[in-house]
Parts: C-alpha cells; structure tokens; sequence
C-alpha cells in the first residue's frame, strides 16, 4: 500500500541517523583503543558494506539491504566525523589547528554537493543507474584504505596514550618536516602530566565544566548553522 511504501521510505531515510548515533557512541573508544590512524581505517569497513549492499539490492530485489546499507553507511558517518577530527587536529601545527580542524565541515557540504549532483537525472539519477549512486561512497573509502596507511599516527596519541616519546617526534617530523618541533612536543608532555589520573568526563560533566562554557557555545553554533544551510530541506 501507498502508505506502507512511505513507511519505508521513511525508515530507510531515518535509519543513517540512528547508525551515526551507534559510529559516535564508540569513537572515542575506538580511537583509544587502536589509535586514530587505525581507527579511521576500521570505519571503512561499514562504510564497504554499506555500499555493497545497497548497490547490490537491485540485483537481489531486496529493499531490507537498503535498509542494512544505510545503517552501516551511518555507523561510518558517526565514526569517521569524530576521529577525523581528533586525527586532523592532533596532527596539525598549533597555528593551523583550528583551520585543519574545520575541514570537516567542508568536507561535509563538498560531499553533499557530489551527492546531489551524482543524483541528477542526467548523472545516476535515473531508474537503471540508481544502485551504481547509491554504492558511489565506495569511491572515497578505497581512496582512503590505500592512501591512510602511508600517514602516521597521531603524535598526541603516540606520546599521551601509547608513551612513545621516540615514534611521536618521527611522526612530527614527517608531518611538519625537519626542524625544531621540542616546544610543540612539551607541550604534549605538559598536557599529559596535567590529565594524569583524571578519568574522563562524560557529556554531563562537559556541559556543566565552565572552562569550556565558550569553546561548546562555538561548536553548538556552527554545526547548529550547518543544518540551517538547506542541505536538509533538498
């Protein structure tokens, strides 16, 4: 019926979100647990399954796999966003941390403009090609499992997390080139007698935490902003 059709629809369309919400559940984890390198490689996985489900259910005349598709797909959206982030930004210079830090925001409207231009009638957008769009996030994910494993991890995380004073410093150096990076690793090292002990905050204990009161009214705002910039209307 049509209604059950809608329905579907709707789940099929709501279910990314509920897969996002499962990938940012386990980041920090995630990105604890086997570094921010390996972290990013391991959301690729959902993100292959995801594809080759939804790009096989044509084939197989089953719109469940859709349904499993979007899942995974989100469960990579929710992962990849968060450790992106952390990897970019604990990877960059202090003066070009918060720039590097916001191209997850730009990579985020360059994806859905690709994604709304692969959907045009003209492009994918029509009935015989409709599986090949939606299997179309297969593109990046290969780029990046043969492109990753060639960066090094996190120097943050290999000095605080693995206490790895040596393969942090190579790591700045192939990131930032030769020269003298000490201040930028005391720093680190200063960060980590500071954390030394404490456990981590949950989301309550964040909000109510006054040191960082500006820091989320700035994040709310932007990511607050995203939403409103019609993205979701379309």
């Amino acid at each position: 019926s049509e209604e059950m059709v809608t329905l579907m629809w709707s789940f099929i369309v709501s279910i990314y979100s509920i897969g996002g919400l499962l990938g940012s559940s386990s980041a920090g984890y995630l990105a604890v647990r086997f570094g921010r390198k390996k972290a990013m490689l391991l959301a690729n996985i959902p993100a292959l399954l995801g594809s080759a489900l939804m790009g096989l259910s044509r084939l197989c005349g089953s719109f469940e796999m859709i349904i499993a598709g979007r899942l995974f797909s989100g469960v990579c959206g929710g992962l990849a966003l968060n450790i992106h982030i952390m990897y970019a930004g604990e990877c960059a210079p202090r003066k070009l941390r918060g720039m590097i830090a916001m191209t997850a925001s730009t990579s985020i409207a360059a994806g859905k403009f690709v994604g709304f231009s692969l959907g045009l009638r003209e492009v994918l957008g029509v009935d015989a090609l409709w599986p090949m769009l939606m299997a179309a996030n297969v593109v990046p994910a290969l780029i990046q499992l043969l492109a990753l494993p060639f960066f090094p991890d996190s120097p943050r995380y290999l000095l605080i997390d693995k206490k790895d004073k040596e393969a942090c410093i190579k790591a700045v150096k192939q990131l930032w080139g030769d020269g003298d990076h000490m201040a930028e690793i005391d720093d680190m090292m200063s960060e980590a007698e500071a954390i030394r002990g404490e456990k981590a905050k949950s989301v309550c204990d964040l909000l109510r935490d006054r040191a960082v009161r500006w820091q989320l009214i700035t994040l709310f705002l932007l990511v607050s902003c995203m939403q409103l910039a019609g993205a979701n209307v379309v």
